[in-house]
């Protein structure tokens, strides 16, 4: 179900303000969604943030498995101060920097014979993936693709991400697909 532009400046308030929070209280924004009931459905969100065009922090749940609003809250606050990839973000740091949320549809299995019929089926710039060999997993929103845009590429650096060679292949890898509805904002 597509948001309306007032559930999209919700979520991007309260992503805001949950950073902001958290750099006065050290923890995630509480949230009550009473005022905006579809916001309290279960939903999955990623929360990226850029400063001067440059990946900040992004956290983010792949399965719905809480109110969308707090998921929001939750992942934007993580981003901001639990990304392993960079330190906890600074108050200085807020001016300039972008708030991107990508509500994510529930994952879909793909079935697939080999690695050239999964090329196959994986739709550039509209897939999101999930890769899954054994106990490494990885996931690269349908963004990525603007980095990444051939399907090779996107599926091999996905590899790497779960921690896989490039190259490898096994017969036992799982992939779901998803798709986000993005959208985002900066402070000014």
């Amino acid at each position: 179900m597509p948001l309306n532009e007032s559930q999209r400046a919700v979520l991007l308030l309260t992503a805001r303000q949950s950073i902001e929070h958290g750099l006065r209280h050290k923890g995630p924004l509480p949230v009550a969604a009473r005022e905006h009931p579809p916001l309290e459905e279960p939903g999955a969100s990623f929360v990226t943030l850029h400063r001067q065009g440059q990946l900040r922090g992004c956290i983010g749940s792949l399965e719905a498995y809480r109110p969308l609003l707090a998921d929001v809250a939750e992942n934007a606050y993580a981003a901001a101060f639990r990304d392993p990839r960079f330190p906890a973000l600074q108050a200085r740091e807020l001016d300039g920097l972008s708030v991107d949320i990508s509500i994510l549809s529930a994952p879909e299995p793909l079935h697939f014979d080999s690695e050239q019929d999964l090329l196959t089926r994986i739709r550039p710039g509209i897939d999101g993936l999930i890769l899954q060999a054994g106990t490494r997993r990885g996931t690269f929103l349908p963004s990525v693709w603007e980095s990444l845009p051939a399907s090779r590429d996107f599926l091999q650096h996905l590899k790497l991400k779960a921690g896989l060679p490039g190259d490898y292949w096994a017969d036992t890898i799982k992939v779901w697909r998803y798709i986000t509805e993005s959208f985002g904002d900066s402070y000014a």
